[in-house]
């Protein structure tokens, strides 16, 4: 049976679970969706499948965990209120927990991935301290380069720092895998600034990588064109021409937002276009620094700052508010993801 009907049948099977007990129950969590579970197993299977069925593969993945998870959470709720139908009240117990709120980082965050994901981007993550050669020269920024004044940087010592990008992400993703690889890299990161409304020392990026034979520009802007349909609803970009050290060519993506209120000309300033993340082509020096035979593999890369996103998706005036935990503030938001 291929990964593919595997998750097919999984998607038939699920549906049909029963338990009697919260016992039970929790051991079909453990069996779908714990560490070692079979819906983990088929995330973790994903770069096993073809490139034609990753898309259907990683919608079916999707599909399938929230369907496992609402219908264990189901099977536990009805052990429960079944083992108390029999029961004397215990009037001791305490309340039962208040289920709290999505943060608006994650929710965008989430949203963002589930996006990705039904392209099939996979997921991947590393470490926040970094070393010089991920965090900078594998990705163009040699010694003394003056592109490595664009990263106010927090060093630990001469050769760690805080990771000023997720772009270190990827670089190990290349040196670990072989093409074609599709993944986004979500994470924090730090940047040695100073706080105020608009900036903040620390924020939260998400970063994607494809990287295959005959990859084009035109494949970048028809997967950005797709994500600002599906995020944003807006079904006109633009690109125009930035500079960064890891792609060439390289732009910045803005949406057409409109102008049709106040919050429209505030938001765009007068322009009607919101500028949304930064993107280009790899530059053959990183594939060749990541031991990417660059004459027969090219690829795109692109990145976003998710609190700016979240800033605009709920009309956060202060970055600040972020990062205060302010029960207030978080209580206003929810999401299913």
């Amino acid at each position: 049976m291929s990964i593919l009907d595997k998750a097919k049948s999984l998607l038939e099977e699920i549906p049909n679970l029963s338990a009697k007990t919260a016992e039970e129950a929790e051991a079909l969590r453990i069996k779908y969706l714990g560490k070692k579970g079979e819906i983990t197993a088929l995330f973790s299977s994903f770069k096993e499948v073809a490139n034609e069925d990753k898309k259907e593969f990683g919608k079916i993945l999707n599909i399938l965990k929230n369907q496992a998870t609402e219908k264990i959470k189901e099977l536990k709720e009805g052990a429960a209120n079944q083992k108390a139908s029999g029961e004397k009240p215990d009037l001791t117990r305490p309340v039962f927990p208040q289920l709290g709120s999505r943060h608006p980082v994650s929710i965008v965050k989430n949203e963002i991935i589930e996006i990705f994901s039904y392209l099939g981007f996979s997921i991947s993550e590393g470490p926040e301290i970094e070393d010089d050669w991920h965090n900078f020269t594998a990705l163009n920024f040699p010694e003394e380069h003056p592109a490595r004044d664009m990263q106010d940087t927090f060093f630990l010592d001469e050769e760690h720092a805080l990771r000023t990008h997720t772009s270190s992400v990827q670089v190990r993703v290349m040196e670990s895998e072989k093409p074609p690889i599709r993944t986004i890299s979500p994470g924090r990161v730090y940047r040695n600034e100073a706080i105020s409304a608009r900036s903040h020392c620390v924020f939260h990026q998400i970063e994607g990588l494809y990287i295959d034979e005959g990859v084009s520009f035109a494949d970048l802007k028809q997967t950005l064109l797709y994500f600002a349909k599906e995020f944003f609803g807006k079904t006109k970009i633009r690109l125009r021409p930035s500079y960064f050290p890891f792609t060439e060519p390289s732009a910045e993506m803005d949406v057409y937002w409109g102008l049709e209120n106040e919050i429209d000309y505030r938001i765009t300033k007068g322009t009607g276009w919101l500028e949304v993340l930064g993107c280009g082509m790899v530059d053959p020096n990183v594939l060749e620094n990541a031991k990417i035979d660059s004459e027969k593999y090219t690829g795109f890369a692109f990145g976003m700052g998710i609190e700016r996103i979240a800033m605009q998706r709920f009309g956060i005036n202060d970055i600040r508010t972020l990062f205060e935990n302010d029960l207030r503030f978080l209580n206003q938001f929810q999401s299913t993801l």
